[in-house]
């Protein structure tokens, strides 16, 4: 107690090591506090291709609820993050960068400056979950999910619902994600010749894209769009 006594006394009588001090407790308990954050609560990433135009531009940046889908289950029309489920992104992606530059990310990450892994996942929306039967497409150029033609308001202007036909059920505790941009997305489609068959595992769903927060001109909420999908029966 004597020697707390003592340190403090000290504090009072140098200002200047009592701002440093103050200032190396506030930066600590902030980056706890971030850690926890990005642990349990929710992450930002950035958009790197067009794939989801016009719903998310490139470079623009989300911020993802990482509760997904542990507590918060996924649902078809969520715009979700996920990890490579295997062959999906080219080696380009998983070049090692020098010491000095990962450092540099894992600072900067950690308080949510950047998003430096953001190049190994991929983000789309998804269209059908387990049990749910999806093919391609009707008279009319729509898709079927379980039998029922829907309107994909979300879909960029000008694009096809899907310009290649396909027809597939979806697997237990996997989803069928695809991109807003469907001339321009290398999603499930695209995916069929894999082992996973195009299908996306919940084990690697980092979480649900929420909103766009940068740049300000984009900030958005991202809607999964409930109204085009409740009206479909059960799988």
């Amino acid at each position: 107690m004597n020697g707390f006594r003592r340190r403090s006394r000290r504090l009072r009588k140098n200002p200047v090591l009592a701002f440093l001090v103050d200032f190396v407790v506030i930066v600590g308990v902030a980056l706890l506090l971030s850690v926890l954050i990005k642990a349990f609560l929710i992450r930002s990433f950035f958009i790197p291709s067009g794939s989801m135009l016009d719903t998310l531009q490139i470079n623009d940046r989300i911020i993802v609820n990482v509760l997904v889908p542990e507590v918060l289950p996924v649902q078809r029309g969520d715009v979700v993050v996920f990890q490579d489920p295997g062959g999906w992104l080219s080696v380009a992606n998983s070049i090692e960068k020098p010491a000095i530059e990962e450092l540099g990310d894992f600072v900067l990450g950690t308080f949510g400056v950047t998003a430096p892994d953001s190049a190994e996942h991929l983000v789309k929306r998804v269209i059908g979950v387990g049990g749910d039967v999806i093919s391609c497409c009707d008279a009319d150029g729509r898709l079927l999910l379980n039998g029922v033609a829907i309107d994909e308001s979300y879909i960029r202007d000008g694009a096809n619902p899907s310009d290649i036909e396909f027809s597939i059920t979806v697997p237990e505790g996997y989803l069928w994600v695809m991109g807003d941009n469907r001339g321009n997305s290398t999603d499930s489609r695209f995916h069929q010749d894999l082992p996973s068959k195009g299908f996306v595992s919940l084990d690697v769903v980092v979480g649900r894209a929420m909103l766009v927060s940068w740049p300000v001109a984009n900030w958005s909420y991202l809607d999964n769009y409930s109204s085009t999908f409740d009206v479909l029966p059960k799988p």
